[in-house]
């Protein structure tokens, strides 16, 4: 009876196991815009003296930006992108004296 379960559950866990890889596989892209687009967006973030509420913000919409782009949203995502540097700019160019 035991040993039911257990061929039960292994079977079960590689359906969920394959499923999970073939959304992967077939399933959203991160293209190469996103990619390129979200280094530079992390290392402006990086080198720049926001205030870390400001970098929270702007990692959490980063975060979104890469979940638009896993889905196919990938010119909402862009724009999204671009959103983040003009905030992350304008901070610093509000800041110098």
């Amino acid at each position: 009876m035991r040993s039911k379960f257990i061929r039960y559950g292994m079977a079960a866990l590689a359906i969920c196991v394959y499923g999970a890889t073939d959304a992967i596989a077939s399933g959203g892209t991160f293209t190469r815009g996103c990619a390129a687009r979200d280094m530079q967006i992390m290392m402006l973030i990086e080198a720049s003296g926001i205030s870390p509420q400001a970098k929270n913000d702007a990692v959490r919409t980063i975060m979104h930006a890469r979940v638009m782009c896993f889905e196919g949203q990938v010119v909402d995502a862009l724009a999204l992108y671009d959103n983040i540097a003009e905030s992350v700019t304008w901070s610093l160019s509000s800041q110098r004296p």
